[in-house]
C-alpha cells in the first residue's frame, strides 16, 4: 500500500507494480490538482522520469539548458554538464498536471489508484507493526479500512502516517518555506535557463534573505515566480509575501511580472529538509519523499530525491517480499535506510551544516561572491554541488573528483 500519489508515491507504486506486486495507491485529492512547487526539474529528476518511461517529448514539457544566477548586478549562465551519466537538460512542467501524469503512469503499470481517500490513522498489530490504515472515502466520507503487509508513506510534509507511528521530526534539521505565483509573461516564458536571484533582502530589516528567488519559464505563456527561505534562529520568520513583493519591483517592467498579469493566487508550503525524519523504515512502514524530509538542504529541490528514493524503496520491497515473512524479510527491509544513507548521508549532512552556518544567516550572497562569479571552474563545481548533478562514483571529470573527495571528508552520521 502506498499512501499519497505525489511524485514519490506514484513512482513507488509504478516500480512496485512493474515488479509484479499487488499495489494499492491511495490519494486524498483528485486529479489534476494544484501543488506549491517551483515546477523546475534538474537532470537528476529528468533521469528518474526517463527510467519510469514517462514521455517527456509530449506537449507541455519544456526543456532548459541550465541555470542563470544573478547576484549584485552580475549574472552567469551555466549549462547542465554533459557527462553522459545524467541528461544534459532540465525540464519544467506545472505540478497542476505533473502529478496526474505520474499517477496515470502508476495505474498503467498495474497499480490500483483510489482517489478521494483520506487516510486518518494506521492499523497496527499487537507488536506495533503497521498492517494497514483507516480512512474516509468519497464525498460522503465513508469509513473504510485497507490492509497490506507493507505500507509506503508518501503523504508529504504533513507526514501524518509517520507521526502516527511514532516517527518524529528531528528538530535540529531545517524546515524551509516557499511561496510561488504564476504570471503571464511572453518575454520570459521561453527562456532557455532557470533563473535564480541570490541577492534578495528582507523588507523592513534590510537583512539578506536566507534563501533565493526564482523565475522558471513554462513555455505556455507563463512563468513560475517564487521565493524560498530557511528559518533563522532567534529571528522572526521571513514574511514571504512581503519579500516577494519587494523583489518583484526590481524585475524589468518589460517582463510583465506585475499584479495585473498574475495568473494564480500566491501559495506557500513547507519544505522539510536534510533527512529530518529517521529511520526511513520501521515496523512495516517505509518513508519516501517529503514525509522523510528528503528535500535537499542545498537547493530546496525535492522531486528528484523523492522519485529516486521511491525506486530504492520499491526494489527493497520486491526483494523482501520474495523472502518468507519473519527475520529474513525484516533484514532485507532494513537495507532501505542503509542505501538512502549511503547515497545521500554525507551530502545531506554537509548541506545541513552549510545551511546552518551560511544560508540561514546570510543567504546565497556569500556563496556567489564576485570572485566566484568570475571563475568558471568554481562556478561549475558549485553548480554541481548545489543541484546534486555530480554523479556517484566513479568520477566523470576533475570537478567530480574534487566533489567526491570533499564528501569523503564528511564524517558519517548515524542513521
Amino acid at each position: 500500500m502506498v499512501v499519497g500519489a505525489g511524485p514519490a508515491g506514484s513512482a513507488a507504486a509504478a516500480y512496485l507494480a512493474r515488479a509484479g506486486l499487488d499495489v494499492l495507491l491511495l490519494e486524498k485529492s483528485g486529479f489534476p490538482r494544484e501543488k506549491v512547487c517551483g515546477d523546475g526539474l534538474t537532470p537528476r529528476a529528468v533521469a528518474q522520469l526517463i527510467r519510469l518511461g514517462v514521455d517527456i517529448s509530449a506537449p507541455g514539457w519544456m526543456r532548459n539548458r541550465g541555470m542563470r544566477w544573478i547576484c549584485e548586478g552580475k549574472q552567469v549562465e551555466l549549462d547542465w554538464p554533459r557527462l553522459g551519466v545524467l541528461p544534459d537538460f532540465g525540464l519544467t512542467r506545472s505540478r497542476h498536471d505533473f502529478d496526474d501524469i505520474l499517477a496515470s503512469h502508476a495505474r498503467a503499470a498495474g497499480a490500483r489508484l483510489r482517489t478521494g481517500v483520506k487516510v486518518s490513522a494506521p492499523l497496527t498489530d499487537r507488536a506495533g507493526r503497521i498492517t494497514g490504515v483507516t480512512a474516509s472515502r468519497g464525498p460522503d466520507q465513508e469509513p473504510v479500512r485497507y490492509r497490506a503487509p507493507l505500507v509506503v508513506a508518501a503523504d508529504g510534509a504533513s507526514a501524518r502516517t509517520a507521526l502516527a507511528m511514532g516517527l518524529e521530526r528531528d528538530p535540529s534539521r531545517p524546515v524551509a518555506a516557499a511561496a510561488r505565483r504564476y504570471y503571464r509573461s511572453q518575454a520570459r516564458t521561453d527562456d532557455p535557463y532557470l533563473e535564480l536571484w541570490a541577492d534578495l533582502r528582507c523588507p523592513g530589516t534590510g537583512l539578506d534573505l536566507p534563501g533565493y528567488g526564482w523565475v522558471f519559464p513554462l513555455g505556455d505563456g507563463r512563468v513560475n515566480v517564487g521565493i524560498g527561505a530557511l528559518p533563522q534562529r532567534r529571528r522572526r520568520p521571513v514574511d514571504l509575501r512581503a519579500a516577494l513583493s519587494h523583489w518583484l519591483t526590481r524585475l524589468p517592467e518589460e517582463w510583465g511580472i506585475r499584479e495585473e498579469n498574475a495568473d494564480s493566487p500566491l501559495r506557500s508550503a513547507p519544505l522539510p529538509m536534510g533527512l529530518n525524519r529517521r529511520p526511513q523504515y520501521r515496523r512495516g512502514l517505509l518513508l519516501v519523499g517529503d514525509s522523510a524530509g528528503m528535500v535537499s538542504p542545498w537547493s530546496g529541490e525535492g522531486i528528484a530525491q523523492a522519485m529516486e528514493a521511491a525506486e530504492v524503496a520499491a526494489e527493497t520491497i520486491a526483494l523482501a517480499m520474495a523472502r518468507p515473512q519473519g527475520p529474513r524479510r525484516e533484514h532485507a527491509l532494513h537495507q532501505y535506510p542503509t542505501e538512502i544513507h549511503r547515497r545521500w548521508g554525507r551530502y545531506f549532512r554537509l548541506g545541513n551544516l552549510a545551511g546552518d552556518l551560511v544560508f540561514a544567516r546570510y543567504g546565497f550572497r556569500p556563496v556567489l561572491h564576485p570572485r566566484v562569479m568570475a571563475s568558471p571552474p568554481l562556478l561549475r563545481a558549485l553548480a554541481r554541488l548545489l543541484t546534486h548533478v555530480a554523479p556517484d562514483e566513479p568520477a566523470q571529470d576533475g570537478v567530480d573528483t574534487v566533489l567526491h573527495a570533499l564528501l569523503r571528508l564528511v564524517p558519517s552520521s548515524r542513521r
